[in-house]
Protein backbone atom coordinates (compact mmCIF):
# COMPACT_ATOMS: atom_id res chain seq x y z
CA UNK A 1 0.00 0.00 0.00
CA UNK A 2 1.19 3.55 -0.86
CA UNK A 3 2.02 5.12 2.52
CA UNK A 4 3.44 8.56 0.80
CA UNK A 5 1.73 11.66 2.41
CA UNK A 6 -0.48 13.34 -0.73
CA UNK A 7 0.19 17.19 -1.38
CA UNK A 8 -2.45 19.55 -0.71
CA UNK A 9 -3.21 23.53 -1.93
CA UNK A 10 -1.37 24.27 1.73
CA UNK A 11 0.83 21.77 2.15
CA UNK A 12 2.04 21.27 -1.23
CA UNK A 13 5.41 19.71 -0.37
CA UNK A 14 4.49 16.71 1.90
CA UNK A 15 5.99 13.96 1.79
CA UNK A 16 9.65 15.47 0.67
CA UNK A 17 12.96 15.55 2.06
CA UNK A 18 14.61 19.08 0.82
CA UNK A 19 18.41 19.65 1.67
CA UNK A 20 18.96 22.99 2.56
CA UNK A 21 23.16 23.89 1.74
CA UNK A 22 23.26 26.40 4.85
CA UNK A 23 22.82 26.88 8.25
CA UNK A 24 22.97 29.00 11.23
CA UNK A 25 19.12 31.55 11.25
CA UNK A 26 19.31 31.30 7.58
CA UNK A 27 18.63 28.14 7.39
CA UNK A 28 16.38 27.97 10.39
CA UNK A 29 14.48 30.11 8.47
CA UNK A 30 14.46 28.25 5.42
CA UNK A 31 13.37 25.14 7.42
CA UNK A 32 10.54 26.86 9.13
CA UNK A 33 8.72 28.22 5.52
CA UNK A 34 9.54 24.29 4.07
CA UNK A 35 7.83 22.45 7.14
CA UNK A 36 4.69 24.73 6.97
CA UNK A 37 4.36 23.66 3.34
CA UNK A 38 4.76 19.98 4.47
CA UNK A 39 8.48 18.77 3.55
CA UNK A 40 10.83 17.38 6.03
CA UNK A 41 13.95 19.97 5.64
CA UNK A 42 17.50 18.52 5.91
CA UNK A 43 19.73 21.18 6.87
CA UNK A 44 23.25 20.36 6.02
CA UNK A 45 25.41 23.31 5.62
CA UNK A 46 27.88 22.52 2.71
CA UNK A 47 29.57 25.64 2.84
CA UNK A 48 30.93 28.06 5.63
CA UNK A 49 33.85 31.16 6.18
CA UNK A 50 37.34 30.70 7.59
CA UNK A 51 38.80 34.23 8.62
CA UNK A 52 40.61 36.37 6.24
CA UNK A 53 44.21 36.37 6.09
CA UNK A 54 44.27 40.35 6.88
CA UNK A 55 42.27 40.06 10.41
CA UNK A 56 43.82 43.55 10.98
CA UNK A 57 42.12 45.47 8.44
CA UNK A 58 38.30 43.66 8.85
CA UNK A 59 39.10 44.33 12.76
CA UNK A 60 39.77 47.98 11.94
CA UNK A 61 36.92 48.32 9.70
CA UNK A 62 34.22 46.98 11.67
CA UNK A 63 35.50 49.35 14.24
CA UNK A 64 34.85 52.34 12.20
CA UNK A 65 31.80 51.13 10.81
CA UNK A 66 30.58 50.61 14.79
CA UNK A 67 31.31 54.09 14.90
CA UNK A 68 29.34 55.50 11.74
CA UNK A 69 32.12 56.51 9.45
CA UNK A 70 30.39 55.10 6.55
CA UNK A 71 27.55 56.14 4.91
CA UNK A 72 26.70 52.79 3.06
CA UNK A 73 27.87 49.25 4.15
CA UNK A 74 27.35 46.95 1.10
CA UNK A 75 26.64 43.24 1.77
CA UNK A 76 26.83 40.72 -1.28
CA UNK A 77 26.55 37.30 0.48
CA UNK A 78 24.62 35.39 2.73
CA UNK A 79 28.07 34.26 3.92
CA UNK A 80 28.83 38.38 5.00
CA UNK A 81 26.32 38.52 7.33
CA UNK A 82 27.67 35.29 9.19
CA UNK A 83 30.69 37.00 9.39
CA UNK A 84 28.92 39.99 10.64
CA UNK A 85 26.98 38.15 12.99
CA UNK A 86 30.06 36.07 14.22
CA UNK A 87 31.50 39.76 15.46
CA UNK A 88 28.79 40.74 16.53
CA UNK A 89 29.21 43.73 13.92
CA UNK A 90 27.21 47.20 14.77
CA UNK A 91 26.02 49.26 12.21
CA UNK A 92 24.92 52.63 13.66
CA UNK A 93 21.56 54.49 12.67
CA UNK A 94 23.06 56.41 9.98
CA UNK A 95 24.97 53.77 8.31
CA UNK A 96 22.57 52.23 5.37
CA UNK A 97 22.96 49.04 3.81
CA UNK A 98 22.51 47.76 1.09
CA UNK A 99 21.68 43.82 0.08
CA UNK A 100 22.80 42.10 -3.11
CA UNK A 101 19.47 40.49 -3.44
CA UNK A 102 16.54 38.80 -1.27
CA UNK A 103 18.57 35.87 0.13
CA UNK A 104 21.31 38.29 1.49
CA UNK A 105 18.29 40.30 2.44
CA UNK A 106 16.42 37.76 4.20
CA UNK A 107 20.22 36.66 6.20
CA UNK A 108 20.38 40.20 7.07
CA UNK A 109 16.71 40.40 8.95
CA UNK A 110 17.25 37.08 10.60
CA UNK A 111 20.19 38.18 12.64
CA UNK A 112 18.39 41.50 13.51
CA UNK A 113 20.38 43.94 10.69
CA UNK A 114 17.86 46.26 9.05
CA UNK A 115 18.05 46.74 4.79
CA UNK A 116 18.01 49.78 2.91
CA UNK A 117 18.42 48.57 -0.26
CA UNK A 118 17.52 45.95 -2.81
CA UNK A 119 18.61 45.81 -6.44
CA UNK A 120 15.25 46.06 -8.04
CA UNK A 121 16.05 43.51 -11.07
CA UNK A 122 19.43 42.84 -11.38
CA UNK A 123 20.60 40.76 -7.76
CA UNK A 124 24.31 41.07 -8.76
CA UNK A 125 26.96 43.38 -7.94
CA UNK A 126 26.79 45.20 -11.10
CA UNK A 127 22.81 45.49 -10.25
CA UNK A 128 23.51 46.97 -6.76
CA UNK A 129 26.78 49.66 -7.87
CA UNK A 130 24.17 51.03 -10.68
CA UNK A 131 21.17 51.50 -8.32
CA UNK A 132 23.16 52.93 -5.29
CA UNK A 133 25.09 55.19 -7.84
CA UNK A 134 21.64 56.07 -8.48
CA UNK A 135 20.27 57.39 -5.23
CA UNK A 136 23.86 58.66 -4.39
CA UNK A 137 24.64 61.58 -6.93
CA UNK A 138 27.19 62.78 -4.51
CA UNK A 139 30.46 60.65 -3.12
CA UNK A 140 29.68 59.04 0.11
CA UNK A 141 31.58 56.51 2.07
CA UNK A 142 31.11 53.17 1.23
CA UNK A 143 32.33 50.40 3.07
CA UNK A 144 32.27 47.03 1.20
CA UNK A 145 32.66 43.62 2.96
CA UNK A 146 33.48 41.03 -0.35
CA UNK A 147 35.01 37.32 -0.25
CA UNK A 148 38.74 36.79 -0.95
CA UNK A 149 37.47 35.62 -4.42
CA UNK A 150 34.90 38.42 -5.18
CA UNK A 151 35.57 40.12 -8.38
CA UNK A 152 36.12 43.65 -7.86
CA UNK A 153 33.00 44.92 -9.66
CA UNK A 154 31.06 46.44 -7.41
CA UNK A 155 34.06 48.11 -5.98
CA UNK A 156 35.25 49.68 -9.53
CA UNK A 157 32.10 51.02 -10.32
CA UNK A 158 31.62 53.07 -7.09
CA UNK A 159 34.69 54.45 -7.23
CA UNK A 160 34.70 55.08 -11.05
CA UNK A 161 31.22 57.04 -9.61
CA UNK A 162 33.53 59.28 -7.48
CA UNK A 163 32.24 57.37 -4.34
CA UNK A 164 35.17 56.33 -1.28
CA UNK A 165 34.96 52.69 -1.06
CA UNK A 166 37.27 50.87 1.40
CA UNK A 167 37.26 47.02 -0.15
CA UNK A 168 37.82 44.99 2.84
CA UNK A 169 37.86 40.88 2.49
CA UNK A 170 35.75 39.61 5.21
CA UNK A 171 36.21 35.44 4.97
CA UNK A 172 37.21 32.63 2.97
CA UNK A 173 35.29 30.25 1.95
CA UNK A 174 35.78 26.78 2.34
CA UNK A 175 33.67 23.36 2.10
CA UNK A 176 32.21 21.51 4.91
CA UNK A 177 31.93 17.56 4.21
CA UNK A 178 28.57 16.45 4.94
CA UNK A 179 27.96 13.30 7.41
CA UNK A 180 28.06 9.25 5.65
CA UNK A 181 24.41 9.53 6.10
CA UNK A 182 23.31 12.25 4.22
CA UNK A 183 25.80 11.50 1.66
CA UNK A 184 24.08 8.33 1.72
CA UNK A 185 20.47 9.82 1.77
CA UNK A 186 21.29 11.95 -1.60
CA UNK A 187 22.75 8.59 -3.35
CA UNK A 188 19.86 6.50 -2.50
CA UNK A 189 17.11 9.26 -3.18
CA UNK A 190 15.90 9.65 -0.08
CA UNK A 191 16.66 13.15 -0.71
CA UNK A 192 13.88 14.87 -2.97
CA UNK A 193 15.25 18.13 -3.67
CA UNK A 194 18.52 20.24 -3.09
CA UNK A 195 18.29 23.81 -2.71
CA UNK A 196 21.41 25.60 -4.49
CA UNK A 197 21.53 29.02 -3.41
CA UNK A 198 25.17 30.00 -4.62
CA UNK A 199 27.80 29.30 -6.97
CA UNK A 200 29.72 27.76 -3.49
CA UNK A 201 27.33 25.72 -2.72
CA UNK A 202 27.15 24.71 -6.17
CA UNK A 203 30.77 24.11 -6.67
CA UNK A 204 30.48 22.01 -3.07
CA UNK A 205 26.68 19.74 -4.12
CA UNK A 206 29.35 18.50 -6.89
CA UNK A 207 31.79 17.93 -5.47
CA UNK A 208 30.37 15.72 -2.57
CA UNK A 209 27.10 14.16 -4.07
CA UNK A 210 28.54 12.04 -7.26
CA UNK A 211 25.53 9.59 -7.69
CA UNK A 212 22.93 12.51 -7.58
CA UNK A 213 19.72 10.56 -9.11
CA UNK A 214 17.96 11.23 -12.05
CA UNK A 215 14.44 11.96 -10.11
CA UNK A 216 16.39 14.38 -7.57
CA UNK A 217 15.18 18.34 -8.14
CA UNK A 218 17.87 20.06 -8.48
CA UNK A 219 16.60 24.20 -7.66
CA UNK A 220 18.88 27.21 -8.21
CA UNK A 221 17.48 30.37 -6.58
CA UNK A 222 18.32 32.09 -9.87
CA UNK A 223 19.50 33.03 -13.23
CA UNK A 224 23.34 34.11 -12.10
CA UNK A 225 23.23 31.21 -9.73
CA UNK A 226 22.23 28.56 -12.04
CA UNK A 227 24.81 29.73 -14.47
CA UNK A 228 27.51 28.75 -12.02
CA UNK A 229 26.03 25.35 -10.71
CA UNK A 230 26.15 24.41 -14.83
CA UNK A 231 29.56 25.99 -15.39
CA UNK A 232 30.41 23.73 -12.14
CA UNK A 233 29.05 20.94 -14.42
CA UNK A 234 25.89 20.67 -12.02
CA UNK A 235 22.60 20.07 -13.80
CA UNK A 236 19.97 22.40 -12.62
CA UNK A 237 16.26 21.24 -12.86
CA UNK A 238 14.59 24.99 -11.96
CA UNK A 239 15.27 28.01 -11.33
CA UNK A 240 13.21 30.06 -8.99
CA UNK A 241 11.57 33.36 -10.67
CA UNK A 242 13.22 35.93 -8.55
CA UNK A 243 15.95 35.44 -6.17
CA UNK A 244 13.96 34.62 -2.79
CA UNK A 245 13.46 31.44 -0.86
CA UNK A 246 9.92 31.35 -0.90
CA UNK A 247 10.14 31.53 -5.17
CA UNK A 248 12.66 28.41 -4.72
CA UNK A 249 10.52 26.46 -2.60
CA UNK A 250 7.57 27.43 -5.11
CA UNK A 251 9.31 26.08 -7.93
CA UNK A 252 10.57 22.88 -6.02
CA UNK A 253 6.70 22.45 -5.14
CA UNK A 254 5.59 22.33 -9.17
CA UNK A 255 7.10 18.60 -9.44
CA UNK A 256 5.77 15.72 -8.37
CA UNK A 257 6.97 14.36 -5.56
CA UNK A 258 9.84 11.86 -6.90
CA UNK A 259 10.64 9.20 -4.19
CA UNK A 260 8.42 5.57 -4.51
CA UNK A 261 5.87 4.38 -2.06
CA UNK A 262 8.98 2.75 0.55
CA UNK A 263 11.44 6.11 0.78
CA UNK A 264 13.38 3.56 2.94
CA UNK A 265 13.74 0.81 0.41
CA UNK A 266 17.21 0.18 -1.11
CA UNK A 267 17.64 2.29 -4.83
CA UNK A 268 19.17 1.21 -7.71
CA UNK A 269 17.90 4.24 -10.01
CA UNK A 270 19.46 5.97 -12.98
CA UNK A 271 21.60 8.57 -11.81
CA UNK A 272 22.64 11.75 -12.88
CA UNK A 273 26.11 11.72 -14.80
CA UNK A 274 27.79 14.79 -13.01
CA UNK A 275 31.11 16.53 -14.97
CA UNK A 276 34.35 16.97 -13.80
CA UNK A 277 35.57 20.44 -13.42
CA UNK A 278 36.24 22.45 -16.43
CA UNK A 279 39.47 24.24 -14.87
Amino acid sequence: MNTTPSSSPDKPLAGWRVLVPRGGPWGDGVAATLRRQGATPVIAPLINFAPTNDQATLDESLADLAAGRFEWLTVTSATTVDVLYAYRAVIPANTKVAAVGETTAAALLAVGYRVDLVPDEDNSAAGMAEQLIGLEPEPRDILALRSEIAKPVLTRMLTDAGHRVRSVVAYRTVGVPVTDRIAGDVRSGRINAILVTSGSVAEQVRQQFTEIPEATVIAAIGPRTAKDARRAGLPVDVVAETQTVDALIDAVARFPLPHAADEFAPRTGVFRAIRPDND
